[in-house]
């Protein structure tokens, strides 16, 4: 059980009339620049006068429109900016010291104050009810009204976060342990940048609450598409803000059709791209491409590709450094040892994720590449819809570049003949000199 400390400062409701010191309140204000202090004042100065207090302090009311913070995630914010107190009074000094240990604190600092967010009921325990109010709250501040949103469910996107969080029985019911909060913020990058973004000016783009724009061809019918909205917004969580601007459909099976040949023509110039699959065991997931799909004998790919699934659960799963087995692509070869289709992660014949060449197979296994479970609930996938989306920008302002599916090199053309080159002693030869 966990202890919030209430009435910090002692004095702090009536902080506006004492002259006494306060070393919270120094501490919190070395903490920023003196640039950074005078504007935070004279924000602090025109949201009170918004108030109606003079000057002295900043309302509920105020603060929840100022911030766009819906529903009870808000007031519980406002509950911990003033340390608890029942006046419903933001003072300057409790805005310098909250934002200290928000923003500028240690990552644990900032986690631990996160994790007491979550705990929407103030009661010492983030509860499974606390986790469904602030996952509702942060979808709604995302996309807005359920009922406003087209091709997006704040419900079903609901579910999704709450399917990946793992709980432990309290006593009271499901609670979730700090370091079950760890773990699961690992999972949803997108609501840890959000509750660790509040505090921030709305503004465009602003990190945690960025919604990819998404490209959808004329005939194509929204209600088609498998990547919501609300699925747009988890896997932008883990992307620079520049790759979370726009994407756009390149490739959807029910429009193309089921030929791995199409899709590599449609997605020849994405740099980077997000491969979706829905299967006939209605389980959605797929993975970030950080290289062009392209001919390869081998693995290839860096290490910010990235797989995840997004229903029914609803998770993240990064490189975890311990191979480069990222990324598959095998086209028209002969030989067994080099299956042709489409993956991520594992090892070959037992990949993270593969879709074969038919389009119309494949499987999922744990893997050691990102650490991931079985993304779907059986490993034989047997795909529904197929869909590709471009990326449209990268973090580092390049250009997406035109590439031939026949590239590669000798040796990764004819892998399948690399037996009869170790026989003659010539297979490590460079490209150059075959």
């Amino acid at each position: 059980r966990r202890h919030v400390k209430e009435g910090g400062g002692g004095s702090m409701g009536n902080r506006q009339g004492s002259s006494s010191p306060d070393p919270e309140f120094d501490s919190a204000c070395r903490r920023f620049s003196t640039s950074e202090l005078r504007d935070l004042k004279t924000l602090f100065m025109s949201l009170a006068a918004q108030s109606g207090s003079g000057g002295k302090f900043i309302s509920v009311p105020v603060f929840q429109a100022y911030y766009g913070i819906r529903g009870s995630l808000g007031f519980r914010l406002f509950a911990l900016l003033t340390r608890m107190r029942s006046d419903q009074h933001l003072f300057y000094e409790d805005l310098v010291i909250a934002k200290a240990v928000y923003e500028k604190g240690s990552p644990e600092e900032i986690e631990s104050f996160i994790y007491d967010l979550v705990d929407i009921l103030g009661d010492g325990f983030v509860q499974r009810s606390d986790v469904e109010a602030v996952v509702l709250s942060a979808l709604e501040m995302v996309l807005g009204p359920n009922e406003e949103v087209p091709g997006a469910s704040v419900q079903v996107g609901l579910q999704g976060f709450l399917n990946s969080a793992s709980f432990c029985d309290c006593g009271g019911g499901p609670c979730m342990s700090l370091e079950n909060f760890r773990q699961w913020c690992k999972l949803v990058p997108s609501i840890k940048n959000l509750l660790c973004s509040l505090l921030t000016p709305p503004t465009a783009g602003i990190v945690g609450r960025q919604v990819p724009q998404l490209q959808v061809p004329r005939d194509v019918a929204i209600t088609d598409i498998v990547l919501r909205k609300e699925y747009a917004w988890h896997i932008a969580g883990v992307l620079q803000q520049q790759e979370a601007q726009e994407w756009t459909l390149l490739y959807h099976s029910s429009l193309h059709g089921l030929s791995f040949n199409t899709f590599l023509s449609n997605v020849l110039s994405a740099e980077c791209s997000i491969f979706l699959i829905k299967d006939r065991e209605d389980c959605v997931y797929g993975g970030y491409a950080t290289q062009p799909w392209a001919r390869h004998s081998d693995f290839y790919g860096d290490m910010k590709s990235f797989i995840f699934t997004l229903h029914p659960c609803t998770a993240t799963y990064r490189s975890s450094g311990s191979n480069r087995n990222l990324q598959w692509c095998a086209i028209n070869f002969t030989s067994e040892s080099i299956p042709n289709g489409i993956g991520f992660g594992g090892q070959i014949n037992h990949f993270g994720m593969f879709i074969s060449s038919s389009f119309d197979n494949g499987h999922t296994f744990p893997s050691v590449t990102y650490s991931n479970p079985c993304l779907s609930t059986r490993t034989d996938i047997i795909p529904d819809v197929i869909e590709c989306w471009g990326v449209v920008g990268k973090a580092n302002g390049d250009e997406c570049k035109i590439l031939s599916v026949s590239n590669g090199t000798v040796l990764e053309r004819f892998k399948e003949d690399r037996h009869m080159l170790n026989m003659v002693g010539i297979a490590n030869v460079s490209d150059s000199v075959l």
